[in-house]
């Protein structure tokens, strides 16, 4: 952890020199550090003078820096100028011969044993050495794992286990530009190399196969459910989710049960939808 510099809330520029030079402190062995810029403070404490030219394209969530042996420049943007040409996507070619596209941004690093990778270089360990494909098995069988809670979340603990956190498949969804899409559309992407599509997609595609089946009082349920989907992604399909979802809306389990029945129908529902929105 020597090697990486955490920023928080600061109120002066001495602070932040004090801060940032922290990264340069040399031990053996030491050869860069990471700056991981949560409040977007580099952009406030911008000093040429003292950081001289920049150098990458900064950004938060860790600007790599050249740091032990190499000495000086923070690698931050010099005075926070928006970029007027929109970057080239990173194009990277996995082994299956598909490729894949990543925003280019050098700023964005995995961590993999302590150590800082690349977006590219973590693609390629994920899909080579965790070997993904073989433990998602085929697009169907990832279909049917994902689309009941019970198996999704055993799956995802299982990607956990062979260092596949969801913290970094989330950053990946950032990099594939599918933030309004599933965390599902990412293993797909990854794995398959298939496009992502929008949570709000999703549920208009199979709208017809989930309230076919429900009585009114279900569909009004299972319609507010999706539409917190729809917006906040797909924690609101846990079943840990489904008692505050229900406080939310009936403003309580009683009167949850008098519109749709006892606890377990309540929660068959719940499961049981969901089979249906992963159908296509």
């Amino acid at each position: 952890m020597r090697n990486i510099v955490l920023l928080r809330p600061i109120n002066s520029m001495i602070e932040f020199k004090q801060i940032i030079g922290r990264g340069t402190r040399l031990f053996e062995g030491k050869h860069f550090f990471t700056i991981v810029d949560f409040v977007n403070a580099y952009q406030l404490f911008s000093d040429k003078e003292w950081d001289g030219e920049p150098e990458g394209d900064g950004g938060t969530g860790g600007g790599r820096t050249g740091g032990g042996e190499g000495g000086g420049g923070t690698g931050r943007t010099g005075g926070g100028e928006e970029e007027t040409e929109k970057k080239p996507k990173l194009r990277i070619r996995l082994s299956d011969g598909k490729v894949r596209e990543l925003k280019s941004m050098s700023s964005t690093y995995f961590f993999v044993d302590g150590k800082p990778i690349s977006a590219e270089e973590f693609l390629k360990r994920l899909f080579d050495t965790i070997k993904l494909p073989e433990l998602l098995g085929s697009e169907e069988q990832l279909r049917k794992l994902w689309s009941s809670p019970v198996t999704r979340r055993e799956l995802l603990q299982r990607l956990e286990d062979a260092g596949c956190l969801r913290d970094d498949l989330e950053k990946l969804q950032e990099l594939i530009d599918a933030e309004d899409s599933d965390l599902f559309d990412v293993l797909e992407y990854i794995a398959y190399a298939k496009p992502p599509i929008s949570r709000a997609a999703r549920v208009e595609t199979n709208r017809s196969n989930i309230f076919n089946l429900l009585n009114e009082a279900q569909q009004e349920f299972v319609g507010y459910v999706l539409r917190n989907y729809v917006a906040e992604g797909i924690d609101e399909l846990d079943v840990s989710k489904l008692s505050t979802v229900l406080q939310a809306k009936y403003g309580g389990i009683d009167a949850a049960e008098a519109a749709l029945g006892e606890v377990g129908e309540i929660r068959q529902t719940f499961v049981s939808f969901q089979e249906r929105l992963y159908l296509a």
